[in-house]
């Protein structure tokens, strides 16, 4: 068995469509239109170019899928877990945040928790390595890496409204 494999191609004016190669050589593709709808498509394993199912969903629909295939559990904001028992995972700051303007060294995470924040993602732009007097603002990312029991005290100091 191979390894699955993802390509995506631009279709102007309407979207992108990505294509899944999967280990057992099964085609789907989803085309992600520019108005949030989405199409799933899945090819017969004999004739991988013949279309045996095709759904266009709406974005609500789209979402719901993602929540079925990605369920709470399995905490779709890690992003790695290495054998040292370490996780990286990524908590967004809320507009309501106590923490909303003030420092990074103000919330005493490492202190605190054990945890470093690694970088914290605004807007289109990434801010590697903050510093202590690096200013928080609501809808920054914070890319966080620690002990699972670490980052989830984290992610309760930062949820303080």
């Amino acid at each position: 068995m191979s390894a699955p494999r993802l390509s995506s191609t631009p279709l102007p004016g309407i979207g992108v469509r990505y294509d899944l190669t999967t280990r057992e050589n099964r085609r789907l593709s989803v085309v992600a239109h520019r108005d949030g709808h989405r199409t799933i498509s899945a090819y017969r394993k004999d004739d991988p170019d013949a279309c045996a199912l095709s759904a266009r969903l709406t974005a609500d629909e789209a979402a719901t899928l993602i929540d079925a295939l990605m369920p709470a559990h399995h905490t779709p904001n890690l992003l790695s877990t290495t054998d040292l028992g370490l996780v990286a995972e990524r908590i967004e700051l809320s507009g309501t945040s106590y923490w909303n303007g003030r420092l990074l060294g103000e919330t005493r995470l490492r202190t605190e928790t054990g945890v470093s924040i690694v970088a914290v993602l605004r807007r289109a732009e990434a801010v590697p390595s903050p510093t202590p007097g690096f200013r928080l603002a609501g809808g920054d990312t914070l890319i966080l890496i620690g002990t699972r029991e670490g980052v989830e005290a984290a992610a309760a100091i930062l949820g303080r409204e």
